[in-house]
């Protein structure tokens, strides 16, 4: 089982395996595709299938983990689908939206996934293999597994580890995260569940996440090499740089790392959150802290809120609904309080929601139309194609500016004229993108269909000025360094502290 010869790769593939998930190989991999662009390489991420809800769209229109577009930002090219040909998108009650090629094909149950879906899915993982190589033959692939290697219930199955690893011969990298404890169980665990053939693949180990003094792990490091016979190419100290994280359990873990902040925005953790990375730009402001609300609480603390993307907007209304929020988010709109919607959200902050297919969380039986915030004279409808595509457009409010972002939803946005009291204007000059309106009681209250909004500096700079000016505090530097250079910088960081610790040269040839 390997490549056609006129396919294989010219230059040897890395692949960073983990001895679970979180062990940080995203964050490897965007370091490593960093290290090998600034050494003259021509890297290339790929992660034959990937698990999440923080998407990005390709210029095509394709759909693909937002970790995999980060990654390729870190080598320096434009994202294609074809670097994540498989996307499954979690949406409750252990089903997944199947996205293959950036496409939408299907939806799937846990149960149902590697009977209906394994053969189509290791078909497209091949052909996105020689797409690549037939774009870019002297490329060098950097590959990212998925959780374990070694989850022997599903590995007969697997589609995104060993499989391809083999699949590509590919030189395999172990990344376990001593942070969590047991990195000598871990590692020698890992090893032993796998075959003679898969272990030889193994080239190197990484340590990642240690804290204090690394000469300390010097007798660990040697009691690990001498029992895999393995080198330990690398100790990666814990970093604290701010990067998203894949999967939205890991938002509860994130906490601010600005002090004394002089805004504080409350986002809403939604159950079917998507899209998290939209707020990256926010992050990264140091007058900014960033706190997520998962309750009903007062919320009169915030200078303003954030409803979120969500892949299941009625499912999450709902929960809004019981869980008192909805309530709480009503009050403080009341209270010069300033909101913003963004996909979902604004879908959410309007007044009707209909899902005549069952696309966004109905349940069959149950009521087809069911009553958003109502802060926004807007309804939606959820129809069976989706939109996704790139965005450039200009905005009208808070300033004129060019805007560049993307797209994906199914839910279609109009007025709704019954609402002759809740008066509205568009945010951009395409004005189905967005919405704002003056609340009676002094906040603004907004919302937009475009992902990766505060990711315009301009657009961005002069929204905090408004919530800045209602807070009696003086504009922003306009001189300050745009979110892309910022996240350049970052993944420069990452990049070098990886590079300092890491020895993958051997790995290379």
């Amino acid at each position: 089982m390997e490549l056609e010869e006129k396919h294989k790769p010219i230059k040897k593939p890395l692949m960073v395996l983990g001895t679970s998930s979180g062990a940080g190989k995203s964050l490897t991999v965007t370091a490593i595709c960093r290290i090998l662009k600034n050494s003259g390489e021509e890297p290339i991420p790929f992660k034959g299938q990937n698990m999440s809800n923080n998407a990005w769209v390709d210029w095509d229109g394709g759909e693909m983990a937002y970790s995999q577009a980060l990654q390729a930002f870190a080598c320096g090219i434009t994202p294609s689908s074809d670097m994540n040909p498989i996307l499954l998108k979690p949406q409750g009650n252990s089903t997944s939206e199947v996205i293959h090629l950036g496409k939408s094909i299907g939806i799937t149950t846990a149960r149902n996934y590697y009977k209906d879906w394994f053969i189509p899915g290791w078909e497209v993982i091949k052909k996105s293999l020689v797409s690549i190589y037939k774009r870019s033959p002297n490329c060098r692939l950097i590959i990212e597994g998925a959780g374990s290697p070694v989850e022997m219930n599903l590995i007969h199955r697997d589609l995104t580890n060993l499989r391809v690893a083999k699949y590509l011969n590919a030189n395999c990298i172990l990344v376990t995260d001593i942070e969590r404890g047991g990195v000598f169980a871990q590692i020698i665990g890992t090893l032993q569940l796998m075959k003679p053939e898969e272990k030889k693949l193994i080239k190197g180990i990484i340590i990642n996440r240690f804290r204090g003094d690394l000469s300390l792990f010097e007798e660990g490091k040697k009691w690990i090499e001498n029992k895999t016979q393995i080198p330990v190419i690398g100790i990666i100290p814990w970093l604290n740089d701010s990067f998203p994280p894949e999967d939205s359990l890991d938002l509860l873990e994130k906490k601010s790392r600005f002090r004394n902040p002089e805004i504080k925005v409350g986002i809403i953790k939604l159950p079917s959150i998507s899209n998290f990375s939209d707020f990256d730009p926010l992050e990264n402001e140091e007058s900014i802290s960033l706190e997520w609300i998962k309750q009903a609480q007062c919320l009169n603390q915030f200078d303003f809120l954030i409803i979120p993307g969500s892949k299941q907007t009625i499912k999450d209304q709902i929960f809004l609904e019981d869980s008192g929020l909805s309530q709480k988010i009503k009050e403080y709109s009341k209270t010069n309080g300033n909101i913003f919607g963004i996909c979902g959200g604004l879908q959410m902050l309007g007044t009707i929601l209909k899902d005549p297919l069952f696309k966004e969380g109905s349940k069959p039986n149950s009521d087809l139309l069911i009553k958003g915030i109502g802060l926004m004279p807007l309804k939606t409808t959820f129809l069976k194609n989706k939109i996704t595509r790139q965005i450039t457009s200009r905005s009208i409010w808070p300033c004129l500016s060019e805007i560049n972002g993307f797209e994906i939803h199914s839910g279609v946005t109009v007025l709704d004229k019954t609402q002759n009291t809740l008066k509205i204007e568009p945010i951009f000059k395409d004005i189905d993108l967005g919405w704002y309106r003056q609340n009676n009681h002094g906040g603004i209250i907004a919302g937009t269909y475009i992902h990766g909004i505060f990711e315009n500096d301009d657009w961005r700079e002069q929204y905090l000025n408004l919530i800045r000016k209602s807070k009696n505090l003086p504009k922003l530097n306009t001189r300050s360094k745009s979110y892309k250079l910022k996240r350049e910088s970052i993944i420069d960081n990452l990049a070098n502290e990886f590079d300092k610790h890491l020895k993958i040269t051997s790995l290379l040839s």
